[in-house]
């Protein structure tokens, strides 16, 4: 088999499982008449970039956290992308403690690969998702159970912004109206209302240890610049962590605050079925524009909560029947598709996440790993060892495999490649275990 990670002793062996050279993005792009936003996978080769510091937790088990206001639709979202269960009642506060579950991320290169090699077994990527109980206006000052929810908030890596954008009087707003863009401003700002309070603590408290190391510590100096530097961006100017340019050194600093608002953010508005089918609300340009404005690098994915609960109780063969009667229905542009699969891939490309995939007959499977990691760290995600005992990974990449239609013909044409420790792995290679 090709591909493989190289142990130094006693010999060499081969671990066969492949790694594709192919970059996978996704991007924002406006893709209706009715500028709805969805997500663009470009799966095209791209050279390895530079390793560089990133915003967030450094690792590859990280976690999305589903947030808003009660009653929004979070539960009932989490119910429905990872086929749970939680109680998704009409009241505030219903989810008291964070529910977890993993949702597997759809990849139709992994399921040729299934195809192809007809594994005994098949584990795909997975991401991680939390769903967070509500938080209210004054949670950073503790009104709900406000502290115990911004605590749940810390614990995750990135954030699902989930706000209302549907009318239903069987359903109350917390706030007493409908306004979606007014909805993600009270979380937004709670976040970043905690963050304040957590830098003036910090800042203080820095303050005396750079006082007591004087002039000898120069790293510590240093730390307390970017610190003032956040706190006038967060206090001062009232903005997100994560909006803000910083330098590399600066991240390294910034990553070690554990700030809320330095987390990566998708933003979900939950409309009905009947505008979801039509792709017409009349909250989507509105909310368009004002992240156009104020996050117009984060990506908004519209969904229906009430048409994914319905079809999360249907098979593969029902729920086409019923979108082809919904779209018939309503007049839709195009035929109706869940969107839980564009807000599984926008979840895990906001956590800077990849994966490289492994195959044979007794398995096929992706590797969850963060992007910009170099081949001895991959290594070690299939077992720490490998790191230690990196020699070289054999890299081939998907699309050369199905376009040869054999690994023997792909190594004939002379696409297998040999990578040293300085490899950085792309997104879907192949590499044999």
């Amino acid at each position: 088999m090709l591909g493989s990670w190289f142990r130094a002793a006693p010999a060499p062996g081969c671990w066969a499982r492949r790694v594709t050279v192919r970059q996978w993005c996704s991007s924002q792009r406006v893709a209706t008449r009715r500028q709805y936003s969805t997500i663009k996978k470009d799966r095209t080769a791209k050279e390895p970039k530079d390793v560089k510091p990133t915003l967030g937790r450094p690792g590859n088990n990280l976690k999305m956290g589903i947030c808003g206001l009660p009653n929004t639709g979070k539960s009932s979202f989490f119910n429905a992308l990872t086929n749970s269960a939680v109680p998704a009642e009409n009241f505030p506060f219903c989810t008291i403690n964070p529910n977890e579950a993993r949702v597997a991320v759809p990849d139709e290169r992994l399921d040729w690969l299934v195809d192809f090699y007809k594994p005994a077994s098949t584990i795909p990527a997975y991401l991680s998702v939390t769903d967070i109980a509500g938080l209210i206006k004054g949670a950073a000052e503790g009104l709900g159970l406000g502290n115990a929810f911004l605590s749940n908030i810390q614990q995750v890596d990135g954030l699902f912004h989930l706000c209302r954008g549907f009318d239903s009087s069987d359903v109350l707003h917390v706030e007493g109206r409908i306004d979606p863009i007014s909805d993600l401003i009270i979380i937004q700002e709670e976040l970043r209302l905690k963050d304040a309070d957590s830098l003036n603590r910090l800042l203080e408290l820095k303050k005396k240890e750079s006082a007591r190391a004087g002039k000898n510590s120069a790293k510590k100096m240093e730390e307390l610049d970017v610190l003032h530097k956040v706190h006038e961006w967060v206090v001062g100017q009232k903005k997100e962590v994560r909006s803000g340019n910083w330098s590399d050194e600066e991240i390294e600093v910034i990553n070690s605050l554990h700030l809320l608002t330095a987390k990566p953010a998708v933003f979900l508005c939950n409309i009905s079925e009947k505008d979801f089918i039509r792709m017409s609300n009349p909250w989507m340009p509105v909310l368009k524009g004002y992240l156009g404005q104020n996050h117009p690098d984060d990506l908004l994915i519209p969904f229906s909560g009430e048409l994914e609960t319905t079809l999360a109780a249907m098979n593969k063969i029902q729920q086409n029947t019923y979108l082809t009667a919904l779209s018939n229905k309503y007049d839709a542009p195009k035929l109706a598709k869940s969107a839980l699969p564009d807000i599984t891939f926008a979840g895990y490309d906001a956590l800077n996440l990849q994966y490289f995939f492994t195959g044979g007959p007794d398995e096929v499977r992706a590797w969850t790993i963060r992007a910009n990691t170099k081949a001895p760290q991959a290594a070690s995600v299939i077992h720490s060892d490998l790191e230690k005992s990196f020699v070289l990974a054999e890299v081939m990449s998907y699309d050369d495999l199905r376009s040869y239609g054999s690994e023997a013909s792909v190594k004939n044409a002379g696409k297998y490649v040999q990578k040293g420790r300085d490899y950085v792995v792309q997104d879907g290679d192949i590499i044999c275990k």
